[in-house]
């Protein structure tokens, strides 16, 4: 198949992109490279490149692929709540744009990269996809609307899907550490300390961002009738996990970290444990590659073959936000 990959540079992206060729699709793949320079090893490339911004695409460019798999955005609470606007302009007018287009190229299945973060505050644990959303920021709400609003173009000949995924975490050649279990491990690995921010209660569903892409793959292959128009929770019921839980695996790791409480963010409102049960009737062929553990293991011995130290832990290169904060400033002094 011809698939059309935007965001292909980014943490999830590039393990989708080697994927999908190993595979034997044809892959385009559309990314602004904000991130440029901040690879970790490196990483297989699309058959076809386009370094641009998605809003900038055009029909004829989306013409002739049978499936848009759609990564790119403003990609978390933090960097979304820098500028809500620009958080909004990406993640929900430019997503809603890009489904218009990809329909009015005549490209069969779209594929949308949504979160459990939608989920918010839970009201209750093991949220299904039917229960109350109730978002905590412009990353969150700005997911959701896409959803609905590209749920209005659905149509015999236009088949969009809605992944809300888990939590990312683990080894990936553009790696991030602004996720809790990377950063959770980066920290006890370089300093010696598993720093906590919160009390340790809050309740994630936590998914190897390997398995995310694995699961785009599945969801490009499954029968139209049962996944149209359909969001679905990806991950599985014993991956979830709260964050003190965490702790306690990266400390089974390194036994001489200690795990300290620094409360900083107070009540961490983003508490929710998520039910993948449809994903699981819908598509029982997929199942995770990984476990907490085995992702856990995996990076961990990633960061030692490459010398991730305390200066990668602190410095901007694999944090979004920082890194993002550095360009602005630096584009800011050469205006």
């Amino acid at each position: 198949m011809n698939v059309f990959v935007t965001g292909h540079l980014g943490y999830i992206g590039v393990h989708l992109v080697k994927q999908l060729k190993d595979l034997g699709h044809q892959v385009t793949g559309c990314d602004i490279d904000l991130f440029e320079g901040c690879e970790f090893e490196p990483f297989t490339r699309p058959d076809k490149e386009l370094i641009k911004d998605i809003r900038d695409l055009t029909p004829e460019e989306l013409s002739g692929h049978d499936c848009v798999m759609h990564l790119a955005a403003i990609s978390n609470d933090p960097m979304g709540d820098l500028d809500e606007q620009i958080t909004y302009d990406v993640n929900l007018k430019g997503s809603v744009e890009l489904a218009r287009l990809a329909k009015q190229a005549g490209v069969k299945r779209f594929l949308f990269s949504g979160s459990c973060s939608v989920y918010g505050k839970g009201d209750k644990l093991d949220l299904s996809e039917t229960d109350p959303l109730n978002p905590v920021s412009a990353y969150a709400v700005s997911k959701i609307e896409a959803e609905k609003q590209i749920s209005l173009m659905a149509d015999d000949d236009f088949t969009p899907v809605y992944l809300r995924n888990a939590t990312a975490y683990g080894y990936s050649p553009m790696l991030r550490i602004d996720l809790v279990v990377n950063n959770l491990l980066g920290c006890a690995h370089s300093k010696g300390e598993i720093r906590i921010m919160s009390d340790g209660s809050p309740w994630r569903p936590l998914i190897h961002c390997s398995d995310i892409a694995k699961a785009f793959v599945h969801l490009m292959m499954a029968n139209k009738e049962l996944v149209f128009n359909k969001a679905i929770n990806i991950g599985d019921n014993r991956e979830n996990y709260q964050v003190k839980d965490v702790a306690d695996y990266v400390q089974e790791l390194m036994p001489s970290a200690l795990i300290k409480f620094t409360g900083e963010v107070g009540d961490d409102p983003r508490n929710y444990r998520v039910n993948f049960d449809l994903l699981n009737t819908l598509v029982p062929d997929f199942k995770l590659d990984y476990t907490l553990r085995s992702g856990m293991d995996e990076l961990y011995k990633k960061y030692i073959a490459n010398g991730f130290n305390q200066d990668d832990f602190d410095g901007d290169k694999y944090v979004r936000l920082r890194k993002l904060k550095h360009t602005i400033n630096k584009i800011k002094a050469e205006a």
